[in-house]
């Protein structure tokens, strides 16, 4: 098993969140962009024909992880849980996956709405959000906003 992996940037994004705590302040569907290299432009391609993208990314500000975490959001039960089942951005290896909505792309550069990617962010691949039916998904500890459970 290799135990070295190397991840080449293709692109930025530049946000209105400068820092971590920013994104917990509300600031949702700001608009931001990706200043992806001249190098890939070309494979933006057919792109826009899609309404939404998934970012990888990396989280470039997370030093440390912990295994057991406490996640913020839709948590009134406080409850502890394991890295791997929460979006935390600490974590062992400090790469990030958002869903956003594809606003436009004007040659290299994409506009989105963002919610949770930091300004700086290295962006590690983009691909189009494709849905798929999943049938009798269980949420865990997440309890959706109407407190039903319903998303």
């Amino acid at each position: 098993m290799t135990e070295r992996v190397v991840f080449k940037p293709i692109g930025t994004v530049l946000s209105v969140f400068k820092e971590p705590q920013d994104t917990k302040q509300g600031k949702t569907d700001k608009k931001a962009k990706i200043i992806l290299k001249k190098e890939y432009e070309k494979g933006l391609n057919g792109l826009d024909e899609f309404s939404h993208i998934i970012v990888v990314f990396n989280f470039h500000r997370s030093k440390d992880f912990e295994l057991f975490v406490k996640p913020l959001k839709y948590n009134p039960q406080n409850k502890t849980v394991g890295v791997f089942a929460t979006h935390s951005p600490f974590r062992p290896n400090a790469i990030g996956v958002s869903v956003v909505k594809l606003l436009s792309i004007n040659k290299n550069i994409l506009l989105f709405e963002n919610r949770d990617i930091l300004d700086s962010s290295p962006v590690l691949d983009i691909k189009p959000y494709l849905p798929e039916r999943i049938e009798k998904v269980k949420l865990g500890w997440y309890v959706a906003k109407d407190s039903g459970g319903n998303l």
